[in-house]
């Protein structure tokens, strides 16, 4: 199992999501919350495109929900599942990260 340093969890803005590309082309959400990161890959279900529509927009207007730029789906922050839009039900794609001494670090492998 191995671990990619991502960023320092002071770099995550406590309410906005953050986009990052690994060297890999992968694309990935990272939302801080408290202590806690939740990361998701950067791809709407309904047709696998990234979700934000300017850098680092990925929550919406109310800033309770991750939505799709292009056809305004909601999912939930926390669990990633799909509330509003053409694919309720469907989820993002959770990626294992941790924190460990102020760094956030992807899990692969």
């Amino acid at each position: 199992m191995t671990s990619i340093f991502l960023c320092q969890v002071d770099e995550l803005d406590p309410v906005e999501g953050r986009g990052f590309e690994l060297d890999d082309g992968t694309a990935l959400v990272l939302l801080r919350r408290g202590d806690r990161v939740l990361a998701w890959r950067n791809s709407c279900p309904h047709r696998g495109i990234r979700l934000e529509w300017q850098p680092d927009q990925f929550l919406d207007y109310e800033k309770q929900f991750i939505q799709c730029a292009t056809h305004g789906a909601l999912f939930g922050v926390e669990d990633g599942i799909c509330v509003a839009g053409p694919c309720p039900g469907e989820q993002l794609e959770p990626m294992p990260c941790e924190v460990r001494d102020g760094a956030v670090y992807l899990i692969s492998g």
